[in-house]
């Protein structure tokens, strides 16, 4: 795991704005049905944890997508802010957002077997199935 520090970032019209407190720098890429839906593609996201702060708030609407997690993006210009586990408040935040992507590694991908055959990445990546990552993290 890469080391983490700090990381902002916004939305494309700025009118959502993030800090986060512990930023990991390893990106990853969900291939599941939802995510592809919502992002158009694979939703490649940074883990941010429970510790992350929003100004505009009021631009800020939430999708409630499963029983265990929902989906945040700004109203206004429409782009996608995060994932976020309802039981823990855990944050996976769009890795667009950030002002800093330098320090970025794409290190895994999940639901891997809900990939569709028109892409692959060259970066060699951690990859789980939709079967292991219920296993892992208990959702189903």
């Amino acid at each position: 795991m890469s080391d983490m520090k700090s990381g902002t970032g916004s939305c494309l019209c700025g009118g959502v704005r993030v800090s986060v407190a512990k930023l990991n720098a390893n990106v990853g890429a969900c291939h599941c049905g939802m995510c592809r839906k919502w992002s158009g593609g694979p939703f490649f996201a940074a883990d941010c944890g429970a510790d992350v702060a929003f100004e505009g708030e009021d631009n800020l609407t939430v999708y409630n997508s499963s029983a265990w997690a929902e989906r945040g993006f700004c109203k206004k210009c429409g782009s996608h802010v995060f994932y976020r586990l309802k039981a823990s408040q855990h944050y996976m935040l769009s890795a667009g957002l950030f002002d800093d992507q330098g320090e970025f590694v794409f290190d895994h991908q999940i639901f891997i077997d809900k990939k569709p055959d028109f892409y692959n990445f060259a970066n060699e990546t951690v990859n789980m199935t939709e079967a292991e990552v219920f296993a892992k993290f208990g959702a189903s």
